[in-house]
């Protein structure tokens, strides 16, 4: 189960060729999936998904409002050998990014930030607004208060393979919302579903009661 495995250490590096996904024939990178009432799999229930990457051949994305209060970001710098400051380190908590490799982690934040490296494979540029990093130089940075201002500590990832969202999708398990950076970095996690569903204009007690009566 992911929390049984949460304080397993975290591993940040390079994407391999393999879990690197080609943008040029993406769908709905950027774009939010949001559970509807009636999602089957309980890892994903009332979950958002910020899709980091979409093509014909797979999908990638992580969870951004299931917090997981038993690891905090202290505890990841210690496993990792990071140094930290209190004076600098930010309140950021450690979000159950998805099922799929569960003890490697990743960083969806501002796409302004920059630093050292940015052209290795463990950066992936989402669009203007988002960038994902999976590499141990933004955990550097953010214990140093050099870090993005707005970001998202995840640990798995969310995957599909092919067809498989596409097939989600047309069986309406998800519905897909436009990702701004408030409602991504600002909207507590706690919120972020219902949050997602009123900028759909959509009142998810109305959905659930349409959801419970299918």
């Amino acid at each position: 189960m992911p929390l049984a495995l949460a304080r397993e250490r975290a591993h940040f590096g390079p994407m391999t060729q393999d879990q690197t996904l080609n943008q040029e024939t993406s769908d709905l990178s950027g774009k939010l999936l949001v559970a509807m009432p009636g999602m089957g799999d309980p890892r994903f229930a009332h979950a958002v998904v910020f899709l980091c990457a979409h093509d014909a051949e797979q999908a990638m994305g992580l969870i951004i409002n299931k917090p997981m209060p038993e690891l905090s970001l202290w505890e990841m710098f210690e496993q990792l050998g990071i140094t930290a400051g209190a004076e600098v380190l930010p309140n950021l908590p450690i979000c159950y990014g998805g099922p799929v490799e569960q003890g490697r982690g990743f960083v969806l934040h501002e796409a302004q930030y920059s630093a050292d490296g940015d052209s290795h494979a463990g950066r992936l540029e989402v669009n203007d607004d988002f960038a994902m990093t999976a590499t141990l130089d933004i955990l550097d940075d953010i214990a140093q208060g050099d870090g993005p201002d707005q970001a998202i500590v995840a640990l798995g990832y969310a995957g599909w393979g092919r067809g498989q969202l596409e097939q989600e999708l047309a069986q309406n398990a998800w519905l897909i919302c436009d990702a701004a950076p408030d409602l991504v970095f600002t909207v507590s996690m706690p919120r972020k579903w219902e949050a997602a569903m009123a900028r759909l204009g959509i009142d998810p007690i109305l959905l659930s009661a349409q959801a419970g009566r299918a």
